[in-house]
C-alpha cells in the first residue's frame, strides 16, 4: 500500500500558520483580510465551490463578500462590477468563478482583476512573476500541491517528475513550480506519443488531463509519487465497480474518480493523493494564503 498524501492535513497545517498572520493585519490595517467572490449566474457546482470557499474565509477570520451578477450579465458589465471591486479597499483579493456564461468573455473578464488583487493567480502579470522566479500569487491547485510534496517530504530535487495535462490554471504553472524545485520536468498532454513510457520515468507525476482512471499501473514506475488532481463524476455502476467505488455508487447513485485508475496506483505506487481528499483541500487553503498575502503587501 501506498503513503496516502492527505490533502485535508496539510490544509490544516496551512490554516494554522495564516491565523497569527490574519491577527497581524488586523492590527496593522485595523480590519481583516478581504475577499471579493465573483459568482455569476445559479450553476449548482460553482454555487457550492463558493460557499465552501466563503466558509474557509469565516473559519479563519477573512472578511469575504459574494457578488452575483445574474447569468445575463455582458461582458461589459461584468467588468464595470469588476471594476467596482477593484476599487474597494476593504478588498485584497479578487476570485471570479469559473465557468462564465458563454456570452461573456472569459479572458477579458480575468485580466480585468488587478495583478494586485488576483487571488487566483491567473492575470499575466503574475504569471510571468511565476517563469521570472518573482513573489506573486501563484495558481492555487499547483501551490497547493507543493504544499503537499513539501509537507509530506517528497523528494523533488533532481528527479524526474512529469505533468499530464497542459491548462494554463493546472498544468502550465505546475511545470514551473515544479522547475523552480529543481526537477527535471516533461509535459504531456492529449497529443503525446507513448504517454505510457514518458510517465514511467517519472518519480512523480501529477496526473491533471481531465480523463477519469487514465493513468493505470503501466503508466507508473515502481515507488512513483502519484498526485490525482482530476475528477470526474461516475454513473456506470459497472465501471464504478472496476474502479473499486461500489460502496461509495451504492450509497450516492454515483461516485467520484480522478485521472489515475485508483486500484491500480494502490499496486504500484510509493505515495498517491487519492480522489476525493487529496488535492482538492489545498485549493481553498491557497486561495486563503494568497489573500492574506495580499492584504500584506497592501499594508
Amino acid at each position: 500500500m501506498p503513503q496516502i498524501l492527505d490533502g485535508k492535513v496539510v490544509r490544516e497545517e496551512i490554516f494554522a500558520g495564516l491565523k497569527p498572520r490574519i491577527q497581524g493585519i488586523c492590527k496593522k490595517l485595523h480590519r481583516p483580510p478581504g475577499l471579493a467572490v465573483v459568482l455569476v449566474g445559479e450553476d449548482p457546482a460553482s454555487k457550492q465551490y463558493v460557499q465552501n470557499k466563503i466558509k474557509a474565509c469565516s473559519d479563519l477570520g477573512i472578511y469575504s463578500r459574494k457578488v452575483s451578477p445574474p447569468a445575463t450579465i455582458s461582458t461589459e458589465e461584468l467588468l464595470e462590477v469588476l471594476d467596482g471591486v477593484n476599487r474597494d479597499p476593504e478588498i485584497d483579493g479578487i476570485l471570479v468563478q469559473m465557468p462564465l456564461p458563454k456570452q461573456v468573455d472569459s479572458r477579458r473578464v480575468l485580466e480585468a482583476v488587478i495583478p494586485e488583487k488576483d487571488a487566483d493567480g491567473f492575470h499575466p502579470l503574475n504569471v510571468g512573476h511565476l517563469v521570472a522566479g518573482r513573489p506573486a500569487p501563484r495558481a492555487c491547485t499547483p501551490a497547493g500541491i507543493m504544499e503537499m510534496v513539501k509537507y509530506y517530504r517528497i523528494p523533488v530535487d533532481g528527479r524526474n517528475a512529469v505533468v499530464v495535462g497542459r491548462s494554463d490554471i493546472i498544468g502550465k504553472p505546475m511545470a514551473l513550480m515544479l522547475l523552480a524545485a529543481n526537477a527535471t520536468v516533461t509535459i504531456c498532454h492529449s497529443r503525446t506519443s507513448n504517454l505510457a513510457e514518458e510517465c514511467r520515468r517519472a518519480d512523480l507525476i501529477v496526473a491533471a488531463i481531465g480523463r477519469p482512471a487514465l493513468i493505470t499501473a503501466d503508466f507508473i514506475k515502481p515507488g512513483a509519487a502519484v498526485i490525482d488532481v482530476g475528477t470526474s463524476r461516475i454513473t456506470d455502476p459497472a465501471e464504478a465497480a472496476r474502479l473499486g467505488r461500489t460502496r461509495e455508487f451504492e450509497q450516492k447513485g454515483a461516485a467520484w474518480v480522478g485521472d489515475v485508475n485508483p486500484v491500480d496506483v494502490e499496486k504500484v505506487a510509493g505515495a498517491y493523493s487519492p480522489v476525493p481528499g487529496g488535492v482538492g483541500p489545498l485549493t481553498i487553503a491557497m486561495l486563503m494564503s494568497n489573500t492574506v498575502g495580499l492584504a500584506e503587501s497592501h499594508g
